[in-house]
């Protein structure tokens, strides 16, 4: 059994994939604008995921713009008839390489078209509608109208499965009216639980929910419990808030990102950490920890 078996797997709709994926979004350049400063390593990197079992890669095209979908391309088409690839759209990005809004019918749609010419599929398996009623994180609202268009491309077969991301848990019933929501992708981790209510609403109702920022804004005093906690365990900090996330619930899917091989493996060894119920309690209690003044 490799590492990322350990880790389970876990239903994203119909489909079923390991629940230690990858995330492509550092393969691109500093930013996540413009091209990688080595374009063979992360290719590298992409085909030795896939090799080590990996079945789960979250991407979007408006990574770099185009550049993460197009190096999942020449890395890995045509795809292992088990590998799942998700995307997002609803943001573009300036030539100052600014996160913009883009939830037009237009933009939509020359998002979905621009994911599938990038990728070589004829239709996405998963799409995350990404709001950006703030840039910096879920913002109450109506997202009918954006995830109707979606939901009419999915329609016309060019979309098989639906998901959302930065969305608050109102949203996420909304969503619901309209289509099926197969996963939720938002920031948690340790650290900031905002969304602990809505993992296990999820959870009970079988849909997979993404965290994303593994280590995220932590404050000093948080970070250096996690390397204490993590020296204890003979592991890095990354592996261990890794490893908490899968044992915090059998429904969260993980992306961790990296562009290097050293970085993955380790990445992956989190699956087999195992976390003694004492050293999971004190985990918990770091984001009760108070901030530094």
């Amino acid at each position: 059994m490799t590492d990322n078996a350990q880790a389970g797997t876990y239903a994203l709709g119909d489909r079923t994939v390991k629940r230690m994926g990858y995330g492509a979004m550092q393969l691109a350049g500093p930013g996540v604008f413009g091209p990688p400063k080595d374009r063979a390593g992360a290719i590298a990197v992409l085909r030795e995921a896939v090799a080590r079992g990996l079945n789960h890669i979250d991407t979007s095209d408006f990574y770099g713009p185009h550049i993460t979908n197009q190096l999942i391309r020449e890395a890995l088409h045509p795809y292992p008839d088990d590998l799942v690839i998700v995307t997002k759209i609803g943001a573009k990005r300036g030539e100052d390489a600014s996160w913009n809004p883009a939830f037009s019918e237009e933009e939509l749609t020359r998002a979905v078209h621009d994911n599938l010419r990038n990728l070589a599929v004829d239709a996405l398996d998963v799409v995350n509608l990404r709001i950006m009623l703030d840039v910096h994180g879920p913002a109450e609202g109506s997202i009918a109208e954006p995830l109707a268009i979606l939901a009419k491309l999915q329609r016309q077969g060019l979309v098989r499965r639906i998901g959302l991301s930065n969305v608050t848990a109102r949203q996420v019933a909304e969503g619901r009216s309209i289509t099926e929501i197969v996963c939720v992708q938002n920031a948690y981790n340790l650290a900031h639980r905002a969304d602990d209510a809505l993992i296990d609403e999820l959870a009970a109702r079988g849909t997979a929910y993404v965290p994303f920022f593994p280590l995220g804004g932590f404050s000093p005093i948080q970070s250096t419990a996690l390397t204490d906690i993590a020296e204890g365990l003979g592991a890095t900090p990354m592996q261990v808030a890794l490893a908490w996330l899968l044992a915090r619930s059998p429904n969260i899917l993980l992306i961790p990102g990296t562009s290097s091989l050293g970085h993955l493996h380790e990445n992956l060894a989190a699956a087999a950490l195992t976390l003694p119920d004492e050293t999971m309690a004190a985990l918990d209690r770091i984001a009760a920890r108070p901030e530094t003044s």
